[in-house]
């Protein structure tokens, strides 16, 4: 179990086809379509109230659609789940809380579930120790829960859901309870380790970064809806809406005007400022413009017109601002800059020599981190 053999089965693909799920009159989940590829780790991200782990409880089989179909296995053998309970599903979940047994060891709450199942209590607990060390816990198997990390805890949930052998791995927001460094360390286990099993795995959270550090794809959701299906590069360098562009890492919006200058690019003006950028089809006129911390460097205004050679892409131009707020967050600074057209955020990884609080600066386009967006 530890790991992928010929003898292992083939994770499953996911299917929902216009599932919704009502509360009374209130839904939860409007209309909802996807595929999930076997074998991809695939999370779905939104604030809190948008559907996401409704949508994962679905999978798992704790709550059923009202309408619509989710269809669970193997390529071309996938069947329809929509009504089956979830002990009938081949899926397991690991949960926000771990929900371990205070009074039993860790190796009896790996075990667990195979004991409840009817397995042999000897080879339930071989298969725990061989589930323990898959996720670094050998040794541990006498510990109680109150023993252990909230790290450790956390990787005995995982060992007890792939104790099991599910087809399909479910996590709900399994990193909330962990300080920033322990998030980051856990989540780099959990996609190695699934990379190294190969189960498709399902991930929740409201994490942007946590999202784009872990997943193949992610559906964003909002208001019960999908708002959009992408990679994290795609979503985060590509949004679809302003909701998508905003919620997906950090992002200033501003409005200005659009010209076409071929079939795939495009003039934005902002201030005295000319940027040449993608147009992704939008309409010449009026529009919307996402802006990355990164897409712009700061320097101390000269005062005269800027000679310096930019990036392919990009005009001579530079946008003058000043200074708001700075921030010195030892990886990087952050900064708050007043333009003509708006209120700027900006990161620099220059800690040395910073700006200070009403600095009259120069804002130089780097040629990424731009996207327009219909207005």
């Amino acid at each position: 179990m530890s790991e992928p053999s010929s003898t292992r089965k083939p994770p499953a693909r996911i299917i929902f086809e216009g599932v919704s799920k009502a509360y009374g009159a209130s839904l939860a989940v409007r209309e909802v379509s996807f595929e999930i590829p076997a074998g991809s780790l695939v999370t779905l991200l939104g604030p809190s109230g948008c559907g996401k782990t409704t949508t994962l409880r679905m999978i798992a089989g704790l709550e059923l659609p009202t309408v619509g179909r989710i269809l669970i296995g193997a390529h071309g053998d996938e069947r329809d789940v929509s009504g089956l309970p979830a002990a009938e599903r081949d899926v397991a979940m690991v949960f926000q809380s771990y929900a371990l047994f205070p009074h039993m060891t860790v190796l009896e709450n790996v075990a667990y579930g195979l004991v409840v199942s009817g397995t042999a209590k000897s080879a339930a607990h071989a298969s725990a120790k061989t589930a323990l060390a898959t996720v670094g816990l050998q040794g541990m198997e006498v510990r109680l829960p109150s023993e252990l990390s909230g790290g450790q805890q956390q990787r005995v949930a995982v060992a007890r859901a792939l104790v099991l052998e599910p087809s399909v791995l479910l996590f709900d927001e399994p990193l909330s309870n962990l300080d920033a460094k322990l998030r980051r360390a856990m989540r780099e286990e959990i996609r190695a380790l699934q990379q190294r099993l190969g189960v498709t795995v399902v991930y929740v959270t409201h994490d942007q970064e946590e999202a784009l550090a872990v997943s193949d794809h992610i559906i964003v959701m909002n208001h019960a809806r999908i708002a959009q299906i992408g990679s994290p590069r795609a979503l985060y360098e590509a949004p679809d809406s302003v909701f998508v562009a905003t919620f997906m890492g950090d992002s200033s919006l501003l409005e200005t005007t659009l010209s076409h200058d071929d079939a795939t690019h495009g003039t934005i003006h902002l201030g005295g400022c000319r940027l040449q950028v993608a147009h992704r089809d939008i309409a010449a006129g009026d529009v919307q413009v996402s802006i990355r911390p990164e897409a712009f460097t700061l320097r101390v205004s000269s005062g005269m017109p800027s000679e310096d050679t930019q990036p392919a892409g990009v005009s001579k131009d530079t946008l003058p601002g000043s200074l708001l707020r700075a921030a010195y967050l030892g990886t990087h600074m952050e900064y708050h800059v007043q333009t003509a057209v708006g209120e700027l955020f900006v990161k620099s990884h220059e800690v040395a020599a910073v700006f200070a609080v009403g600095d009259a600066v120069e804002l130089l386009p780097t040629g990424r981190g731009i996207t327009v967006l219909a207005a």
